[in-house]
């Protein structure tokens, strides 16, 4: 079987898996796990035979004419390089996590043959994205991830928290995607084609007529698909959906989606000088800010959340001085340890029968109840970390490095993109080592009152997490092997990017440990917990103790994120900015007032001149009519004398009228 041919399959199956359990789920629904996982992790050893294959070589295309539209015609096309079959690979190998993973976490959800169908379909969706050599199926696959996001963050649709964040992140990455489609289409037009190396081809020649304006349309649509400020406020939200469903879209998925178009279509953007130092600032102020809110959150979850963004950002920054190498090297290494991350919170959030890091730190004994999610767990926050030799240190010195060379004028991107991105990075590095270490403080070394027992976790859930730790921890040490992948450049480390990542890493983790060791010595942990805090059902599974956790953490501590915790060593870091990173720096207020408040207005303004305006012509209409059949009605008596009497008026009316118009005229 051709190489073409595997690559067809791989997001074939998972779409044809997802057919099959939509169909079977109530007919047959024994049916349902194994239709969830064979196809899904069919796809897996089938994309990383075609990357083996491929080898990082020569670039294999194969396209067929899908249907001519008249003018730029669009392409069933494949386009496999070594970024995209890497790619496939992750996501497939992290989506057969997630369904195996979902077996055991939504055992008793009537709803799981949906969920499952979705997860699938969302698969094949991203491998289609991946291996799609033409724009318009790109596109496709684009915009069914964000319609199978929908449902999946809102599969808790009995809480209001899911419904408000399923709808939050399906208007904001619509709200990206019209320029996105926009800026589409004017790439098609300036090129002549959709297909992907057609449109480079045009880029290579000088034939692309406003690439700053195209290149910055489509950014738009990569910021709200890879949640990069300012489009980035619907990820944190998105935290109400099961965990697994966080797995995918944050290690494997959706966020990744935007990142790796643009590394497809970096020479585009790397024509634009303007659209580097635009994709630059946005890539160092979604670091800097998301680590400052990490910092501050309660929810374990959204924690998680906040450093994806953080995490997406460092790849913006690679793509912003012109290496996709570095870019697609992190993405690759963070979906691995990230994946793990999620789905050890899980496993913490069912421990515990809390999402909330302020009741965490009120227990003692957790890592005992669930050992295989506490070292997993310590194993990805040190590949967060970027700690030698876990995976995250060699990705993200990579994007360091790339920095660092493009500030003293060693790549094509500007200087001024390079010194942005390796600023904030470097400060991006302190933060995610303090919010990271905070989160395991809080998590796994409380005291107080013994953790909620629930059992031995299933292994279907505990052997994910040991498969994904292996990659998370020496993923990294093989940065050697990818450069022929990777476009030919050197991944390595320098020393000097190395200490001052490594170091400034260490300082904030040692920032975050005494400042947690000052207030444990104080009296923050006498605080009481509230009592709808801890969600304490050991015979419950994990996705109905996650349910109801989200459901009940505003109701226990006024807020979705935070949470008024004296003992919280984030909220001595931060200080008086603390109140405003918990929120997110206001930007849902800000957006609620610039945009929601004018819609809601014209909405009312509408209705005012619906309901006033419009409906008093139409009913002024249906009073006029009725009036003139009364009048009407009147006239009819029934009474024949009446009639001809009427007649006979009429006629002499008529008759005289008739005499004077004659002389009248006579007389002109």
């Amino acid at each position: 079987m051709t190489t073409t041919t595997l690559a067809v399959l791989v997001p074939l199956l998972p779409f044809l898996g997802a057919a099959a359990g939509l169909f079977l789920g109530r007919k047959a629904p024994g049916f349902v796990r194994p239709l969830a996982i064979l196809p899904t992790l069919a796809a897996a050893v089938l994309a990383v035979v075609v990357a083996v294959r491929q080898g990082g070589g020569e670039t294999i295309d194969a396209a067929t004419r899908f249907t001519p539209t008249g003018s730029v015609p669009i392409d069933l096309a494949l386009h496999l390089d070594g970024f995209a079959v890497l790619v496939a690979a992750l996501v497939g190998v992290v989506a057969s996590c997630v369904q195996i993973y979902s077996t055991a976490y939504l055992r008793d959800d009537p709803r799981y043959p949906s969920y499952a169908a979705l997860v699938s379909l969302f698969t094949a969706a991203m491998l289609l994205v991946v291996y799609s050599g033409d724009l318009m199926v790109l596109l496709v696959g684009w915009e069914i991830m964000g319609i199978c996001s929908y449902f999946l963050v809102g599969h808790y649709w009995e809480t209001p928290e899911a419904r408000a964040a399923s709808l939050k992140a399906f208007l904001v990455t619509k709200l990206g995607d019209v320029p996105f489609l926009i800026g589409l289409f004017a790439l098609a037009t300036d090129a002549g084609t959709f297909r992907i190396t057609g449109i480079l081809d045009a880029v290579e020649k000088g034939g692309i007529d406003h690439p700053t304006l195209i290149a910055l349309l489509l950014l738009a649509g990569v910021a709200g698909k890879s949640a990069q400020f300012p489009l980035h406020t619907w990820l944190p939200d998105a935290m109400a959906g099961p965990t697994p469903v966080s797995a995918l879209i944050h290690a494997a998925t959706m966020v990744a989606a935007g990142i790796y178009f643009v590394a497809r279509l970096l020479p585009l953007f790397a024509s634009s000088d303007a659209a580097l130092i635009v994709l630059a600032v946005m890539a160092a102020v979604t670091m800097v800010g998301s680590g400052l809110a990490a910092l501050a959150q309660d929810d374990i979850k959204r924690v998680l959340a906040y450093s994806t963004i953080g995490q997406l950002g460092y790849m913006a920054g690679a793509l912003a001085v012109a290496d996709r190498g570095a870019a697609v090297f992190h993405l690759i290494s963070h979906g691995a340890f990230k994946a793990l991350l999620f789905l050890a919170a899980g496993v913490v959030i069912h421990a515990a029968g809390t999402n909330s890091l302020a009741a965490m730190s009120r227990m003692s004994g957790l890592p005992k109840r669930i050992p295989d999610a506490y070292w997993t767990m310590t194993v990805a926050l040190l590949a967060l970390v970027a700690i030698p030799p876990f995976a995250g240190f060699f990705s993200k010195e990579a994007v360091l490095v790339a920095a660092e060379h493009s500030a003293l004028g060693g790549l094509t991107a500007p200087a001024a993109a390079g010194w942005t991105v390796l600023v904030a990075g470097l400060l991006a590095a302190l933060l995610t080592a303090a919010y990271a270490t905070r989160l395991w403080l809080l998590a796994f070394r409380g005291r107080g009152a013994d953790a909620p027992d629930h059992g031995r976790e299933p292994r279907a859930m505990t052997s994910v997490l040991w498969l994904l730790a292996v990659p998370s921890l020496g993923l990294g040490a093989a940065f050697g092997y990818f450069d022929e992948w990777f476009d030919g450049r050197g991944l390595a480390p320098t020393l000097l990017t190395a200490v001052l990542g490594t170091g400034v890493a260490l300082i904030g983790a040692l920032l975050t440990y005494g400042a947690w060791r000052t207030l444990r010595h104080r009296d923050g942990l006498a605080v009481p917990m509230p009592e709808a805090a801890v969600v304490a059902h050991p015979d419950a599974g994990p996705s109905a103790v996650e349910a109801e956790a989200v459901a009940t953490h505003e109701a226990a501590y006024g807020s979705v994120a935070g949470a008024p915790d004296p003992a919280d060593p984030g909220r001595l870091l931060l200080g008086p900015l603390h109140r405003h990173a918990v929120t997110g720096f206001h930007l849902d207020a800000v957006y609620h007032l610039l945009f929601v408040r004018p819609v809601q207005a014209g909405a009312e303004l509408v209705r005012f001149l619906d309901r006033e305006v419009v409906d008093t012509y139409v009913r002024g209409s249906g009073t006029g009519a009725n009036w003139l059949g009364v009048l009407v009605r009147r006239a009819q008596t029934g009474n024949v004398q009446t009639y001809l009497s009427a007649l006979l008026a009429g006629t002499v009316v008529l008759a005289i009228a008739a005499v004077v118009l004659s002389n009248v005229n006579a007389g002109s």
